[in-house]
């Protein structure tokens, strides 16, 4: 069921739940997700595991999106996705107190990182950590190049504020430098844990700002024509989801 279904002019502002005939689809569309699914976060019995899993591959498939992001995702549940899905991953592994941290509860469910899922074949990819971090857990940006030579990216920042100064403020202005110039269309979505955007000078945000539960930190930022956002309430994670529409310029 959709939340809201929001039009991005600049930053974003409230509008009127729609929902869009499959039909009359833009041409390129992406689901966010935060899926908590570590194992060790306060949030993870919310997951009920493996119920997690199975929600995000019913969402895929239920919007029947060209890209996916996830962040706080598991390695080996990243790739079951995939496969149920039939879509292409690629995982970014977050450094925890200096090495992978592996999920548990259960284990034997890969490593915790960030990951994006793409309809079309995904041509190359490359990651790296921010300069700054708060704590023991290094954060990490995602990007991925497809087939349609589309940039689809992800990242999932440090909490503690977003004043000047702080790590989030630093890795913000650092997503600021990933995204911009990328020569090709490109699409972000991310927990980025702050309000003011990351976007660079000439890309639209919409934020999850109407959503039911810890609004307005997950942001999606692009240069994709006349995006649309819709709000979708999860049931096993924290976080709505994002399911971002959009128009591929010629």
């Amino acid at each position: 069921m959709l939340l809201g279904c929001l039009l991005a002019t600049g930053l974003l502002s409230p509008g009127t739940a729609v929902a869009t005939p499959a039909e009359a689809r833009p041409p390129y569309s992406l689901l966010h997700m935060n899926v908590c699914s570590s194992g060790y976060a306060g949030c993870y019995p919310r997951t009920e595991y493996p119920k997690i899993v199975d929600e995000v591959v019913a969402r895929v498939q239920e919007n029947d999106v060209n890209a996916v992001t996830l962040n706080e995702a598991c390695s080996g549940d990243v790739a079951e996705i995939a496969a149920r899905t039939g879509y292409h991953h690629r995982f970014a592994t977050v450094v925890y107190r200096g090495a992978p941290l592996p999920c548990k509860s259960p284990e034997g469910r890969g490593v915790f990182g960030n990951a994006v899922l793409t309809k079309e074949a995904i041509r190359t990819s490359e990651d790296a950590p921010f300069s700054v971090f708060n704590g023991v857990e290094e954060r990490r940006w995602l990007c991925v190049t497809t087939a349609r030579r589309v940039d689809v990216c992800t990242t999932h920042l440090s909490t503690g504020g977003e004043a000047p100064g702080t790590a989030n403020s630093v890795q913000c202005a650092e997503l600021t430098g990933v995204l911009s110039h990328r020569g090709r269309p490109t699409i972000f979505a991310g927990d980025v844990n702050r309000r003011a955007s990351c976007a660079p000078e000439g890309q639209w945000t919409l934020t999850d700002a109407e959503a039911t539960q810890a609004p307005g930190i997950q942001h999606a930022y692009g240069d994709l024509a006349a995006p649309t956002l819709e709000l979708e309430p999860t049931t096993y994670t924290d976080h709505d989801a994002l399911v971002v529409r959009a128009g591929l310029r010629r």
